[in-house]
C-alpha cells in the first residue's frame, strides 16, 4: 500500500510502498484512509521520528472488521480517535503513549490503517471525509478547552487567539453555546471571515499589540470569563491579563515554544484557573460529532502535495484547517 514516512530532516517525506494491512484481529477494524488533516504538532514530530507514518487525524471507509465487531461494517465512514486507546475516563500514561503519529506509533498518511473498533465514530451526515478529518485534534482540543471542566455558559465572554484550527473551531463550538467571542489574529482580512462566523468583536494584534487592555475596553474592564491560549509562553502572559477576576485560560498552544516565565502573581491575585488542554478521549470525539458543527478546510491537498501540505502548515498563513485528500 502507498503510504508517507517522515526522514527526520527536509523535505520531511518519503513517498514508501508498504505491505498491506494483513486480515484484522479480535476488536479490530481495517480503515481506507480517505483524507487526513494536519496540526501544528506534525511539525514538531517531523524533526525527529524518521521511518514513522505521520499524522493523527484522518477518516476513511471501513474496509473489513474483525472478529468480535458488531458495532461497525464494510462501507461505514468513520473517523478515528487522537489516542486510539484513550477512549474515555480520565488520560493515563498508557493511553496517552497510543496517539497516533508520533513518538513510535504510526499515524494516518496511509492507504489503510489498523485500529480498534472502539477508537471510531460515525462521521456525520453530510459531512465530507475532508472535514471530518479536522475533528480529532483540533475538534476535540476546542470542545475540551470550552467544556470539558466548567462548560462555558450562555451570555459569557470568551477570548481566542489566531484563527488557525482549534480557534476557529472553537468560535464556532462557543457561539452555539450563546456565547460572545471576542478573536484575535493579525489579518484584517482572516479576522473579517471570523466575523462572517459570527465573531462579535475583532482585534488586530498587529495594529493593537496591548490587546489585553483592547480585551479589557471591549468589556467594560472586567475582562474575559475563559480564554483559549493557543500561543504558549509568547502570548499567556497577556492573556493573564485579558481574563477577570476568577476567570478560566484554557493553555494548549505551544506555537510559541514550551518554556518562558509566567506570571505568577497574576494567577495567584487574579484567582485564575489555568487548565492544560491535551486533546481528549474518543467519548468528547462522539460528543463533538453530534453539534453539527462544520469544519471550516482551507485548503484540500492532493496525496503527492504532502510535502507541500506542510510547507503550508509551517507558513501558519491559514484559516481553519489544511487537509489531504486521498489521490
Amino acid at each position: 500500500m502507498r503510504a508517507y514516512e517522515l526522514t527526520g530532516r527536509l523535505p520531511r517525506l518519503r513517498a514508501v510502498d508498504r505491505p498491506g494491512p494483513a486480515a484484522p484481529g479480535p476488536g479490530q477494524v481495517v480503515v481506507a484512509v480517505q483524507a487526513v488533516s494536519l496540526n501544528y504538532r506534525d511539525l514538531l514530530q517531523a524533526k525527529g521520528n524518521a521511518g514513522l507514518v505521520p499524522l493523527s487525524d484522518g477518516a476513511g471507509l471501513v474496509e473489513a472488521v474483525g472478529p468480535g465487531v458488531a458495532e461497525w461494517n464494510a462501507g461505514d465512514r468513520v473517523v478515528a480517535g487522537f489516542m486510539p486507546g484513550w477512549v474515555e475516563g480520565p488520560l493515563t500514561v498508557a493511553k496517552k503513549a497510543t496517539a497516533l503519529g508520533g513518538d513510535g506509533t504510526d499515524g494516518m498518511l496511509a492507504q489503510h490503517v489498523v485500529l480498534p473498533a472502539s477508537a471510531l465514530v460515525r462521521v456525520p451526515n453530510g459531512m465530507s471525509f475532508e472535514q471530518a478529518a479536522t475533528l480529532p485534534c483540533a475538534g476535540v482540543t476546542a470542545w475540551a478547552a470550552l467544556f470539558e471542566r466548567r462548560a462555558v455558559q450562555p451570555g459569557e465572554t470568551v477570548l481566542l487567539l489566531g484563527t488557525g484550527g482549534v480557534s476557529i473551531m472553537a468560535l464556532q463550538l462557543a457561539k452555539a453555546a450563546g456565547a460572545r467571542v471576542i478573536i484575535t489574529s493579525s489579518s484584517d482580512a482572516k479576522l473579517a471571515r471570523a466575523r462572517a462566523l459570527g465573531a462579535d468583536e475583532v482585534i488586530n494584534y498587529r495594529n493593537t499589540p496591548d490587546w489585553a487592555a483592547e480585551v479589557l475596553r471591549l468589556t467594560a474592564g472586567v475582562g474575559a470569563d475563559l480564554a483559549v491560549d493557543v500561543g504558549g509562553p509568547a502570548t499567556l502572559n497577556t492573556t493573564l491579563q485579558a481574563v477577570r477576576l476568577d476567570g478560566r485560560i484554557s493553555l494548549m498552544g505551544v506555537l510559541t515554544g514550551f518554556d518562558g516565565p509566567v506570571d505568577t502573581a497574576a494567577i495567584l491575585s487574579r484567582r485564575i484557573t489555568l487548565q492544560g488542554i491535551y486533546v481528549g478521549p474518543v467519548a468528547m470525539l462522539h460528543a463533538l460529532s453530534r453539534t453539527g458543527i462544520e469544519p471550516v478546510v482551507d485548503r484540500v491537498f492532493q496525496w503527492d502535495e504532502a510535502e507541500a501540505a506542510y510547507e503550508a502548515l509551517s507558513g501558519a498563513d491559514h484559516f481553519g484547517k489544511l487537509v489531504i485528500r486521498k489521490g
